[in-house]
């Protein structure tokens, strides 16, 4: 029904996929190791992450939260990726119930995600929060190597780079990832799973509450 509508397309690292309360007008559906980011601006210029979205998501759906007033979303890992027209995915699941079951359970368990980063941010010491944002991209890019920089960690979470800075140092010596300029690579995850908190597991676990089989298995190596 929608396969013959959909096009193959490049998502270049920092693109912009729709502006702060724009309406989106394509849907566009991240394929392999490509991440978008869905990000809330603040006042002075920076953003905070509410949440990524891999191969087991997409943005563009009804009532999307990227759509809400100070809402954005970018592609934050380049790669293949799908778009399609969002009048088509409407229309295809005003007739396909099947399709918009799947689409409304995935858009609570986003919004689920977003609630728990708000939570976690409240509730839980920085490098808890750095941890659980390093599996859900481990999570989403299947690679040990993460093309992240340290200043943009700190901007996505809301904290200074300095405090970033000295709690990756911690994790480098404590053998749980490798600092590269401009990457970040995991050497134990299980490791960065005993330093995380609960958040991670709880959005895997919603996820396969409300969208079943959506979310990537969990990468062990």
């Amino acid at each position: 029904m929608l396969q013959p509508h959909l096009t193959p397309v490049m998502l270049m690292p920092g693109a912009v996929l729709h502006a702060d309360g724009e309406a989106a007008t394509q849907a566009v559906f991240p394929c392999a190791s490509t991440v978008l980011s869905i990000q809330m601006a603040g006042q002075d210029g920076g953003a905070v992450e509410a949440v990524p979205i891999g191969s087991e998501g997409m943005i563009g759906w009804n009532g999307d939260i990227a759509a809400l007033a100070s809402f954005r979303s970018l592609v934050q890992v380049g790669g293949p990726a799908l778009r399609l027209e969002v009048n088509r995915l409407v229309s295809a699941a005003s007739i396909a119930p099947g399709l918009k079951s799947r689409l409304d359970g995935y858009h609570s368990a986003l919004l689920g995600q977003a609630l728990q980063a708000v939570a976690c941010a409240a509730l839980h010491p920085v490098e808890a929060r750095i941890c659980r944002r390093l599996l859900s991209l481990h999570d989403r890019t299947g690679r040990p190597e993460l093309p992240l920089t340290q200043a943009v960690l700190a901007e996505s979470l809301g904290v200074r780079r300095t405090t970033v800075t000295r709690i990756m140092a911690g994790l480098a010596e404590r053998e749980l990832i490798q600092h590269r300029r401009g990457r970040i690579l995991l050497h134990d995850r299980a490791g960065l799973e005993a330093a995380s908190c609960d958040c991670h597991a709880a959005v895997r676990a919603e996820f396969g509450r409300l969208a079943p089989g959506l979310f990537p298995p969990v990468i062990t190596g």
